[in-house]
């Protein structure tokens, strides 16, 4: 058993993804002088980014390095 739910990964994700795709927004905005390019690349964006954040934050429960000992045992034993 994983210490973190599958669902606190997606809310995580998808917190994450709103104030990411907002930066892009923004960025993409000053740069290009533009909001619908703005719009256009931070909406290509917000799907593809969540599914590799997802699949990103999985792999990292499931590795254990850097994780005390102690945590260690308590995670294995579940």
């Amino acid at each position: 058993m994983m210490f973190a739910s599958k669902r606190r990964s997606i809310l995580k994700t998808l917190s994450w993804r709103t104030i990411a795709s907002l930066d892009t927004f923004l960025l993409t905005w000053l740069v290009t002088g533009s909001p619908t390019a703005g719009l256009t690349v931070s909406g290509l964006e917000i799907i593809t980014k969540m599914v590799l954040y997802y699949f990103h934050e999985r792999a990292w429960i499931r590795n254990k390095y850097g994780i005390d000992s102690k945590v260690k045992k308590v995670i294995e034993n579940k």
